[in-house]
């Protein structure tokens, strides 16, 4: 299923992203808020936009790479125990299948992923 046609240009954080409450069993701090497009979706992979709003939230990761492309925070790993990522527009991060995070967000986060 394709939702963006080819040869289509977006603004990634420009985008209008619908949002929900984070679960209330994964947030840690404050309230934040996180909602997600896909622009592309095959069998194999997912291609979308995420965003995240201020505060402190846990998730277990699909297998992904991400760049950010607004928005600021700290990616903390703990499982496997990894050394944190300071996220800011430009970092690109790998992510695999069942790792386990802590996203702990300054600025709304936003980020371009394939998973």
């Amino acid at each position: 299923m394709s939702r963006m046609d080819a040869g289509a240009a977006l603004v990634a954080a420009s985008l209008v992203l619908p949002s929900d409450a984070a679960n209330a069993s994964q947030v840690q701090a404050g309230s934040p808020r996180t909602g997600f497009i896909e622009l592309d979706e095959t069998d194999d992979r997912t291609i979308g936009v995420w965003e995240h709003t201020p505060g402190v939230s846990t998730d277990v990761e699909s297998d992904e790479v991400f760049v950010v492309v607004a928005g600021s925070g700290t990616l903390e790993f703990t499982e496997p125990p990894l050394p944190p990522v300071e996220l800011r527009p430009g970092v690109i991060v790998r992510l695999t299948e069942g790792m386990r995070t802590v996203w702990a967000v300054r600025e709304t986060l936003r980020k371009v992923y394939v998973a």
